[in-house]
């Protein structure tokens, strides 16, 4: 189940409350969340977004108890509609894995930035699912982990081998991928995973803070510099990222806020 709660200053809190199965993700629950994102995405009344869950775990991967009878969500994506429309095992594996990945991915490219705040374990996709996000606090008793080594299969799931390399370095990444270690919040934060970590009570809190500090800016040039941002990272020169600046600078000149800004600014109002 997934909840979604309006805040001031165009927050959303976005909530996963399956505390009973440690807001694991059966398909679902991540058909709910596709339409989250999808309808959130590029919406001018929503500026920033706060995941978060309920219970000791921030999201304990994939629901791997989960039957094709508790799906009923077939309308966020073609791709869903699959789980249950066919007597296929391997299909439906193959349809839930894209199905949840293709989630990570609409995060991660999401218009609007997304704040974490892990209240508690994050491993396997919900570990996957905190490194798609764009910040992340968590509190003392968080922990990470990408275990998909421990049962037989690559690490590289989910959007991991992407996120983890550029968040921490390639060589922690290897580390922790290869070995398949879970690690607290205090190493998470050490390593720059984490931006914080806050005690659960204030958790929370924290995050929309933080999601106010951006949501007082432009929507278009939070949208850009997310995006372009993220897109420098896999530029192939400097050059390549700076003919992507410059377009996209001057792209965001011409809602005029920058001028207004700079007049501002002349007479003594900035």
């Amino acid at each position: 189940m997934i909840r979604t709660e309006q805040r001031e200053n165009g927050i959303l809190v976005v909530t996963i409350d399956r505390p009973e199965r440690r807001n694991a993700l059966d398909p679902q629950t991540v058909s709910e969340l596709h339409a989250v994102i999808e309808k959130v995405d590029g919406d001018p009344k929503i500026r920033v977004v706060v995941l978060t869950a309920v219970g000791a775990s921030f999201c304990a991967g994939a629901d791997l108890k989960s039957l094709p009878s508790d799906f009923t969500n077939t309308g966020a994506t073609s791709t869903a509609a699959l789980l249950g429309a066919t007597d296929s095992e391997l299909v439906r594996t193959l349809a839930a894995q894209e199905l949840m990945a293709s989630l990570f991915e609409r995060i991660h490219r999401l218009r609007q930035p997304v704040v974490a705040a892990v209240n508690g374990h994050a491993v396997g996709g919900g570990f996957a699912l905190a490194l798609a996000c764009d910040i992340r606090f968590a509190c003392p008793e968080a922990s990470f982990g990408a275990v998909f080594i421990r049962h037989g299969v690559s690490n590289c799931d989910m959007g991991t081998s992407y996120h983890l390399p550029r968040l921490v370095g390639a060589a922690r990444a290897a580390e922790l991928m290869l070995t398949g270690r879970v690690f607290g919040a205090e190493e998470a934060q050490r390593i720059g995973l984490v931006f914080d970590v806050v005690p659960g009570e204030s958790l929370l809190a924290a995050a929309l803070a933080k999601a106010g500090e951006i949501a007082v800016h432009s929507p278009l040039a939070v949208w850009m510099t997310k995006e372009t941002m993220w897109q420098t990272i896999d530029a192939p020169s400097l050059r390549h990222a700076l003919d992507l600046e410059n377009r996209t600078q001057v792209m965001c000149t011409a809602t005029g806020e920058l001028r207004r800004s700079f007049d501002a600014f002349r007479e003594g109002r900035g």
